[in-house]
Formats: structure tokens, sequence, C-alpha cells
């Protein structure tokens, strides 16, 4: 299966294989049936992961659950997965737009922080693959919500890395995965390009 993986949560393992990760592509054809997932609805909900299986309404699953994996479904927004090495917490993130302008990353550390004593300093990110600013045009409505004055090219994986760092997660712990999902059709499914034709799972497991 061609899945992505993060080097900086790789290295997490280098004492201990404690944890399990990956970035879907179009032919990962990775089973959510044994995952925790979600209805996602573009929002900064985030809900706890305690079962295979649908968690609810959201776009965020934190679980310190040993064995259980957590998983977002894109095609264009971004999968973000976070792991706190200290409490083995672990979270995944789905963000678009709007839940990028929700601030739905912030959410998810301030959750891991709250239910499991995770300290954002501890925690390591990465932002896997979606679609670019070289293809992401928005208008000028959507543009306003990032601060800029008139409609233009979005990067929506850095705005999700500058409100992590706001969030208090260290800047050189925060990987840009990278693959724009609209360049590469090849590689990736995106809704922009090609409407709905599918969606990459990406997922994250606590192992020990």
């Amino acid at each position: 299966m061609d899945i992505l993986v993060s080097p900086l949560l790789a290295n997490l393992n280098r004492e201990q294989a404690w944890l399990e990760h990956g970035f879907g592509t179009r032919t990962s054809n990775l089973d959510q049936s044994g995952m925790a997932s979600l209805k996602q609805i573009h929002s900064k909900t985030v809900l706890l992961g305690r079962s295979p299986g649908c968690a609810g309404e959201g776009d965020a699953l934190t679980t310190s659950i040993v064995g259980l994996p957590i998983s977002v479904r894109t095609a264009d927004c971004f999968p973000i997965l976070l792991a706190d090495p200290e409490t083995r917490t672990v979270a995944a993130v789905h963000a678009g737009w709007r839940g990028t302008a929700a601030r739905v990353a912030q959410a998810a550390v301030a959750r891991m922080r709250a239910e499991f004593g995770a300290d954002a300093r501890n925690i390591h990110a990465a932002i896997g693959p979606g679609i670019a600013k070289c293809c992401y045009e928005v208008g000028e409505e959507v543009a306003r919500q990032f601060g800029m004055q008139h409609s233009g090219k979005l990067d929506l994986a850095v705005e999700n890395a500058g409100q992590l760092i706001a969030a208090g997660v260290n800047a050189a712990r925060i990987d840009l995965v990278g693959g724009c999902t609209f360049c590469n059709a090849a590689k990736f499914f995106s809704w922009r390009r090609d409407r709905d034709q599918g969606r990459m799972v990406s997922f994250i497991r606590r192992l020990a």
C-alpha cells in the first residue's frame, strides 16, 4: 500500500516503538472499519476516540487508548496528526478552510491538554497532503477570514502550522509532509479537481 509517513513522527519510535501513523493516498485502500472515525462537519469540534466506529459529528479525535487507531478522511482538506510522547496521547484532525478558520488544530491541542494533561511544548505534529497554495484560489469572503484583503491563493498548511505554534507547539516539531492533492491526480484524490471520486484515510495509533 502507498502510505506516506512523517519522518518527524517516525523518529518518536527511536527508543521504543509506541506509535504508528500514516497518510493515505488514492491507492492506500485503508479500511476505517477497525478505526475510530467521525462524521466530519467542517467544525472545530474535538471528540474522544473510545472504540472503533463513528464517534459522532466533529473534525478531530484524540485518544490515549493503546491499540485504537483514530482517523480522518480528506480530499483537498488537510489531515493533521498529533502525538505527545510524554503522555502518549494522539490526535487526528481534519482541517479544511472552515475548520482552519475555526482553529480546529488548536482545539485538538487544547483537548489533549484538558483530557490527558498533554503539554503543547511536547507535542509533535505532522501536516499531511492537501490542496497547496499553488492550486488553492479562494474568493474574497474566504480570504478575509485569513487576514487577506482580496481574493487570492491560500496556504492552508502554513495557516495550520502557524495556529499550532500559537497554541504552544514548537515550530521545530511541526512537519509539513507536503504533496498537493490537486496537482497530483495519480497519487491523490481531489474534491476540487474531480468532485466526488473518493477520500483518503489518514490515521494514528498508540501501540504501547
